[in-house]
């Protein structure tokens, strides 16, 4: 109730406004440790049995925080505190540049959803690989995942993506556990052409050169919901071929059909009414694939993680859930998740991933 009081009043202010006042608070958190003590006190859930192994990578929990909140890596130490086991950071571009016109993020209360049309706002690879390195050197940086999401600067051709995208990955590369690749956000134009198999190839084989050339990093690829069967499997055997190391399921969609009312604004939509697709997609996703997936879009509460775990995700990622639910929402879905497990048997949420994938590696070779 005091989440939704505060809420209330947030909700008066324009979204965008309400987004820069959490930020300054969260950055302020970033770079003083007493702060960020009092937050893990407060929010952080200390569930031993929600770790999980994906990547190479261990997580805390499978609850992480979707791309496009931390846009500049302003909080990174905070999202650990906050209870997330990893978080997104970026999207971030080879370039800086300022997005789209504002407004350019809309609330739809009655949904609990939002419309944004972002437009990869940021400061740049370089300016945010070189926040990182200095939070990184801090004595109280987090023991936790953190990924970067990289997507196509808007004034780079579609000739030309190949090359801005390894601009921004050479930058950000040393600073990433894991890497990001966004090619399905619906607010840059052109982007989303870049899953198609003419574009997306060619991406992916010069993503292999730059593993061998500057390390292993784990790579992920963030998939459209609004890809039909045929596109998930080129998206799918692309991915595979490349090795990469999941999939993300799903980013916003540009379709309306979920929603009681339209408002008729242009951009990605998210939350509930993008619950359905991004389950389809993610189901689909698991037919066709071993590789891990990560579930996003319209991820709530615990019984929305269970139901992405069961539909075959090994983690999850939340935005506009958050946003509505509060800053005690990772600690009520570790809870959740946690009575899950005592009620299915489970003595901890790796051992019950394990045992799934058996199954379903059981039910592919039949």
């Amino acid at each position: 109730m005091s989440y939704a009081l505060v809420r209330g009043l947030m909700f008066r202010l324009e979204p965008e406004q309400v987004h820069e006042l959490v930020m300054r608070a969260l950055a302020f958190s970033d770079r003083h440790p007493a702060a960020l003590r009092l937050i893990r006190t407060v929010f952080m859930p200390v569930e031993p049995r929600l770790r999980v192994r994906r990547f190479g990578l261990e997580f805390a929990n499978p609850i992480g925080l979707a791309a496009g909140f931390d846009k500049n890596a302003d909080a990174a130490a905070a999202w650990p505190a906050l209870g997330f086991g990893t978080a997104d950071l970026g999207t971030v571009t080879a370039r800086a540049q300022p997005g789209n016109p504002r407004p350019r993020l809309y609330r739809l209360v009655a949904e609990r959803a939002l419309i944004n049309r972002m437009g990869f706002n940021n400061l740049g690879a370089s300016a945010i690989a070189g926040r990182l390195r200095t939070a990184r050197a801090r004595p109280w940086w987090p023991d936790a995942p953190l990924g970067i999401n990289v997507g196509k600067s808007r004034d780079a051709e579609l000739h030309d993506a190949v090359l801005d995208y390894e601009q921004a990955l050479r930058a950000v590369w040393p600073v990433a556990d894991y890497l990001v690749l966004n090619v399905s956000s619906p607010n840059t134009p052109g982007l989303r052409t870049l899953q198609e198999q003419a574009y997306l190839e060619p991406l992916l084989g010069r993503i292999g050169e730059l593993r061998s050339e500057l390390g292993p990093k784990p790579m992920l690829l963030k998939v459209s919901p609004d890809l039909d069967e045929s596109a998930l499997d080129v998206v799918t055997a692309a991915a595979e071929a490349a090795a990469l190391d999941g999939l993300i399921a799903t980013n916003t969609t540009v379709a309306r059909d979920t929603l009681r009312v339209d408002p008729g604004e242009a951009g990605g939509l998210s939350g509930p009414p993008l619950a359905p697709r991004a389950l389809a997609v993610l189901r689909s996703l698991r037919q066709r694939t071993r590789l891990p997936l990560v579930a996003s879009g319209g991820i709530e509460s615990a019984a929305d993680v269970i139901e992405r775990l069961e539909a075959g995700a090994s983690l999850v990622h939340v935005y506009t859930g958050w946003i509505y639910e509060g800053p005690f929402m990772a600690r009520k879905l570790a809870r959740g998740l946690v009575r899950w497990l005592d009620a299915v048997g489970a003595p901890d949420l790796q051992t019950w991933l394990d045992e799934r994938d058996a199954r379903h590696e059981v039910m592919v070779r039949a």
